[in-house]
């Protein structure tokens, strides 16, 4: 089923604006900071927060439309949900818990139980199945609520930072067989996360929300190669800049001018990796183009390298080694030369 909706939801003084759409077979991820709107979103397509303004349909059906007095209780959409902490049933074996959905659409006991136990042996779990929650490890708790929810072949699947409560090591495993059987499943599917890792593997369109809007959307991809806000460029590691450009050359709207390799004139975004950023001692020669004297205002392990952080016109991050962090004898306070070399940079329209 294709969910189609636009939603306004008024929450105090918080209001959240979205447009989603998203074709059966395939995710969207709904990407963004804590307070956003993200789980705003989620619950309104589940009908768990009544909508203020706008519509949600799904499969052509309208589950929410204020102007016309529609609203479908949660109980009768064909949604399944898979929430954050799971909300699995302490007092329910993992194939009760995955029978529940099916019992409480009318289907009998032993049909459901037989449909729960093929959907935990799918998901791995048919050794399982006895388990009350207390007695899985988090993985396998998280994979009882996916059966859970795909158990009722629901027309939209929503997932609800689904990895969240799982430690890195289990993330890891647990994101790939996620994708798995996200590839599997023939509805539609939203997913609301704020690690970016989730978001740019299990999903196939991203919508960027901050301060209750979107602010970006498309194809994971290019959002990492285009990212039109700071927090995007943020999470997806780049520095970015809002500029003017006249041929190669950009004026920074906050100071500043940078060197692109491909000419372009108007208003810009400008934007180049930490890693491209070169540290040095005195003022270099040769060949970089962008040059300029900044002051150390951080230093913090960064993955397998050291990110320095720089306050110059422009300030930026760098991506440098530890070698590099102790022939430079680099300190906070201290004055370094910046270069950046202009092929490094990719500038792009606002």
């Amino acid at each position: 089923m294709t969910l189609q909706s636009n939603l306004t939801v008024h929450i105090g003084s918080f209001t959240l604006n979205a447009q989603v759409d998203v074709q059966p077979g395939s995710t969207l991820a709904l990407l963004g900071p804590n307070g956003a709107g993200k789980s705003t979103a989620l619950r309104a397509l589940a009908g768990l927060r009544p909508l203020t303004g706008g519509v949600v349909e799904l499969g052509g059906r309208t589950l929410d439309d204020p102007e016309r007095n529609v609203f479908v209780p949660p109980e009768h959409r064909s949604i399944g949900v898979v929430f954050q902490d799971y909300l699995l049933f302490g007092h329910l074996s993992a194939v009760d818990n995955v029978a529940f959905g099916l019992r409480a659409r009318g289907m009998r006991k032993r049909e459901a139980n037989a449909e729960a136990t093929e959907w935990l042996d799918r998901v791995g779990l048919a050794q399982q199945a006895r388990h009350k929650p207390r007695q899985l490890s988090g993985g396998q708790a998280q994979r009882v609520a996916l059966a859970r929810a795909l158990a009722i072949r629901p027309g939209l699947l929503l997932l609800d930072e689904p990895l969240a409560a799982l430690d890195a090591a289990t993330r890891i495993q647990i994101r790939a067989q996620l994708r798995k059987h996200l590839d599997e499943y023939e509805g539609a599917t939203v997913l609301v996360t704020h690690d970016p890792l989730d978001a740019m593997v299990l999903a196939d369109q991203l919508l960027v929300v901050e301060h209750g809007s979107v602010v970006q959307a498309g194809p994971p991809a290019e959002i990492a190669r285009r990212p039109r806000t700071d927090y995007i460029a943020a999470l997806v590691g780049l520095n970015l800049y809002r500029g003017v450009a006249n041929g190669v050359s950009i004026k920074l709207d906050d100071g500043g001018v940078l060197t692109t390799a491909h000419p372009m004139d108007g208003a810009v975004f400008v934007t180049f990796p930490p890693n491209a950023v070169s540290l040095h001692k005195n003022r270099p020669e040769g060949s970089p183009r962008n040059t300029w004297l900044a002051e150390v205002a951080g230093i913090e392990q960064h993955a397998d390298t050291v990110r320095v952080r720089l306050n110059g016109t422009p300030d930026l991050l760098a991506d440098v080694t530890t070698a590099a962090v102790a022939e430079l004898s680099l300190t906070p306070g201290q004055q370094v030369w910046v270069t950046v070399k202009a092929t490094e940079t990719h500038a792009y329209p606002i």
